[in-house]
């Protein structure tokens, strides 16, 4: 049994496919196909049944490969281990945000830790929650930007920032009136959501009410969208309101800042973290990370330095 062997197996039980896996293993699909054969045949047993399409893992496979995934990160931590000790930032790094945060937050993130640091490769992408949690548990990414907390176990939370919620009307609704508005002021039946799946629709829901969907069934359409920015558009098309993360206003012109709205105390807000898995070791990237992001964030939202240090792993807890 080789560590490669573990890796083509656990590449096949996440992709359920041989000849995706081959390519995302950078072999081709027979030899992988053949060490994975080659490791069925010395511990007796079947991992997967390939008379489904796609590939499914068996019951004793299932098994295997949850253990593959801990052996796997166990031995990756060796590298980042020396790499941490020795304070050396290089090689890649794999991170996720949520549709609310990623749009708004990524681009600039990419830029700014790239240039400080040429030596990294960071690879990020955008995932929901769900997806997110599910990538980290794998082994898939490395770090996630979410929003928090989550109660998941065997991940850890970094708070970084606590971004206010605000709503945002149509032209000529009677609540552009106020100064601040309340979570009255957002009419069920006409407001804009998240698509299922998104958590900020729930932290909307729970500001307002758990019986939207009722108030909006009088409605000639409706319309779910997992980006914010076309909720925005809907209500300048079809009028109504919606409620937006305030980094998404941040480069808004000056008309469409007119039409924001802050809430009233207890204002809105929601925490966001970076999330790591908890055998995660490689303090001083994270840390790097950690601050580059909080550069892009207004000072009032950022979380208290002193209450997100990434403490350093040490080898006795290996």
């Amino acid at each position: 049994m080789t560590i490669t062997q573990l890796e083509y197996v656990v590449a096949v039980a996440t992709y359920h496919s041989f000849v995706a896996a081959a390519e995302k293993c950078f072999v081709t699909q027979p030899t992988l196909s053949m060490q994975i054969q080659k490791l069925e045949d010395e511990m007796g047993v079947r991992l997967f049944d390939r008379t489904k399409h796609p590939i499914a893992v068996t019951e004793v496979g299932d098994l295997i490969v949850a253990q593959a995934r801990v052996v796997l990160a166990e031995a990756g931590r060796i590298g980042e281990i020396i790499q941490d000790h020795q304070n050396l930032l290089s090689g890649s790094f794999r991170i996720a945000a949520i549709p609310t945060v990623a749009p708004f937050l990524l681009p600039r993130l990419l830029e700014d830790f790239t240039a400080a640091h040429p030596e990294i490769q960071l690879k990020a992408s955008e995932l929901e929650t769900a997806h997110a949690i599910r990538a980290l548990h794998n082994g898939e990414i490395d770090a996630a930007i979410l929003s928090t907390p989550l109660e998941e176990n065997n991940l850890k939370e970094y708070p970084l920032f606590y971004e206010p919620l605000v709503a945002y009307f149509a032209e000529g609704e009677p609540a552009l009136k106020k100064r601040l508005v309340a979570p009255e002021d957002v009419e069920l039946d006409r407001i804009w959501l998240l698509s299922e799946g998104n958590c900020m629709r729930n932290q909307v829901l729970d500001l307002c009410s758990d019986q939207v969907q009722k108030q909006q069934s009088s409605r000639p359409y409706q319309y779910e969208s997992s980006n914010v920015d076309t909720l925005r558009k809907m209500v300048d098309r079809a009028g109504g309101l919606t409620v937006l993360p305030e980094l998404s206003t941040h480069d808004f012109p000056e008309d469409l800042m007119e039409r924001i709205r802050y809430f009233e105390e207890p204002q809105p807000v929601r925490e966001i973290s970076i999330v790591t898995a908890d055998h995660f070791v490689r303090a001083s990237m994270l840390q790097s990370l950690m601050d580059a992001v909080l550069n892009l964030i207004p000072e009032p939202m950022r979380v208290q330095k002193k209450n997100r240090k990434v403490l350093r792993i040490q080898s006795a807890r290996l």
